[in-house]
């Protein structure tokens, strides 16, 4: 018998919807055909996940959370929305140029194609199932004709807003095809995430990182198209441009990044000739078989982030000087602020992550609560730094995300002499979230925080953006969580743990820390735009689906209170 979406909603449910339609609710006609599209995925994604839900399970996914599957869908493209809000607003006062409203607007398309790729591969995989287990069952093709009138009506209003933007018919073809591109390479990435990492993330939770790798990368290799064009095809043949002009500290993020996935592809297969030609030779003991391992790794690692990575970003993003030595440029420039900065941040590390790790070893604190001690070390860290420091945290941030990729390969493969001591000190600060395969706890934190940042970057005249993923996850989670484990009585379900008293906690102190922060930013020379009635609702919903939903909110709490705050 089919459920009623209406019947079928719940607490999580309810606050994406409601998160929708705020956003929703502030769009300007011009980007209507978006709105529609917003809308379509929406409904799309709930009867999949309502599906999903009540099929066999299909997937091997994290124990203990919902499939998140709507939450993972519109997250991504309402953030894209947000943030073409945001542009529009600014093309209006010319403060930018039409090319990065119509960049946006492929970067929203991209994204939703990213989700509507998986959605529909999710029907289809519970559809086969279903109608296997029943070839009866016929309660799904009310379902299938609804999804298939979803999909056809948002690729009328894809092509429809492509067109717009797009000069000739060929080049709307070609963004089509993009769009093509990006669903397709994401349907393929969820598929590898799941069964490369069983039980390691929910669908939602795949959705997210997979939508957001394609689009982050499918982004470069965009940029690398068009310089090949560029240069192998005469400009009065062919005239491709792609992108927007990007920050130095953004390239060179770009640059470090595109650098560790090549070196985790060429490493593995480096890997895998060694074991095929001298791997079967006994002979060696383990210890030198572990020290190659390690020489491999290092020379690899090395070559492919000194020659190859820059190499393309001189190449394909004309930038003149190689990555080390304007990293060292940059620093150097203001060197008394920053080296101070590093010298303040290493002092606190170094004090928590000593003081913690005892910790955890000998108390029983449960895991979840010791964690947010990491949350407000990450307030005392990064809030002064932003206030004062912006750039600088940029590429902090970035350099710490690669040194964390770094050392979860190294942990992951464990590379000698440090993959198993890695692998003991992270273990240390695991939860039922994080296993053996993979930790992303602190990958989430990172970039939780990290994102509205990077993602603030050129206009913006909403000055707490760049705050939200700091305000939520080290003030508001980190509240909620310690008021909700000490004094929460009422809890928001009979099965959740999460009670009123520290949701309510969560959202008075972001509140407040908001009320300081403002006065704090007008009098550093910030031109206030934001209202107080928005803030509110952008808090009260963040907090609510902190409250409600089972997902990893590292990754899309921030998110969502970015959202909202760009309105």
């Amino acid at each position: 018998m089919a459920i009623s979406p209406l019947k079928a909603m719940n607490g999580e449910r309810v606050v994406v919807l409601i998160f929708v339609l705020r956003v929703l609710s502030s769009l300007p006609l011009a980007l209507l055909p978006h709105a529609l599209s917003l809308s379509l995925l929406s409904l799309f994604s709930l009867v999949v996940e309502i599906r999903v839900d009540n099929s066999p399970s299909l997937f091997k996914t994290r124990p203990g959370a919902s499939s998140g599957i709507i939450l993972g869908a519109v997250t991504l493209p309402t953030v894209m929305l947000s943030k073409l809000i945001q542009l529009s607003r600014a093309v209006s006062l010319q403060q930018i140029e039409i090319g990065e409203l119509e960049h946006m607007t492929m970067q929203f398309w991209a994204a939703s194609a990213c989700s509507c790729g998986v959605l529909i591969f999710l029907f289809i995989v519970t559809w086969c199932a279903a109608n296997k287990k029943n070839p009866h069952f016929s309660c799904s093709v009310w379902d299938a004709k609804f999804s298939l009138s979803c999909v056809i009506l948002y690729s009328v209003v894809c092509c429809i807003s492509l067109a717009t933007i797009s000069h000739t018919g060929f080049n709307t073809a070609l963004k089509l095809l993009w769009l093509l591109c990006h669903g397709f390479a994401t349907v393929k990435l969820i598929q590898h995430l799941l069964s490369t990492f069983p039980f390691c993330a929910s669908i939602g939770e795949a959705n997210l990182v997979t939508s957001g790798l394609v689009l982050y990368f499918g982004d470069m290799l965009a940029c690398t198209i068009s310089k090949v064009c560029r240069l192998l095809i005469p400009p009065e043949l062919v005239s491709i441009r792609y992108g927007i002009k990007r920050s130095e500290i953004g390239i060179v993020i770009q640059v470090v990044l595109l650098g560790l996935l090549i070196f985790s592809a060429v490493f593995k297969f480096l890997i895998h000739l060694w074991e095929y030609f001298w791997g079967a030779n006994n002979s060696e003991s383990r210890e030198r078989k572990e020290i190659w391992r390690s020489l491999i790794f290092l020379t690899s690692l090395g070559f492919i982030m000194i020659a190859v990575a820059p190499s393309w970003m001189m190449i394909v993003l004309d930038f003149d000087v190689h990555p080390v030595p304007w990293i060292f440029q940059f620093i150097f420039s203001e060197p008394f602020k920053r080296l101070s900065l590093c010298i303040y941040w290493l002092v606190l590390i170094y004090a928590s992550v000593l003081r913690f790790y005892n910790i955890s070893k000998n108390s029983k604190i449960e895991r979840i609560l010791l964690r947010k001690y990491y949350h407000l070390l990450a307030v005392l860290m990064f809030l002064p730094t932003l206030i004062y420091q912006p750039k600088f945290l940029d590429l902090a941030f970035g350099a710490a995300l690669a040194v964390f990729l770094v050392l979860e390969i190294i942990r992951v493969w464990r590379i000698w002499p440090l993959g198993q001591l890695v692998h003991q000190f992270m273990s240390a600060f695991t939860d039922h979230r994080d296993s053996d395969l993979i930790i992303v706890s602190h990958f989430s934190l990172l970039l939780g925080c990290a994102l509205p940042i990077w993602m603030s970057s050129g206009f913006n005249d909403r000055p707490l953006t760049p705050f939200a993923g700091i305000l939520s996850l080290g003030i508001g989670d980190t509240m909620a969580s310690m008021v909700g484990h000490k004094y929460g009585v009422l809890r928001w379900s009979k099965t959740g743990k999460k009670t009123i008293e520290g949701t309510a906690a969560g959202i008075t102190s972001v509140l407040a820390a908001c009320s300081v922060l403002l006065p704090l930013l007008a009098s550093t020379g910030y031109f206030l735009t934001q209202h107080w009635f928005p803030i509110f609702i952008a808090v009260t919903t963040s907090g609510l689906l902190e409250a409600y939903t089972t997902q990893l909110d590292n990754a899309f709490i921030p998110l969502v209170f970015y959202s909202l705050l760009c309105l």
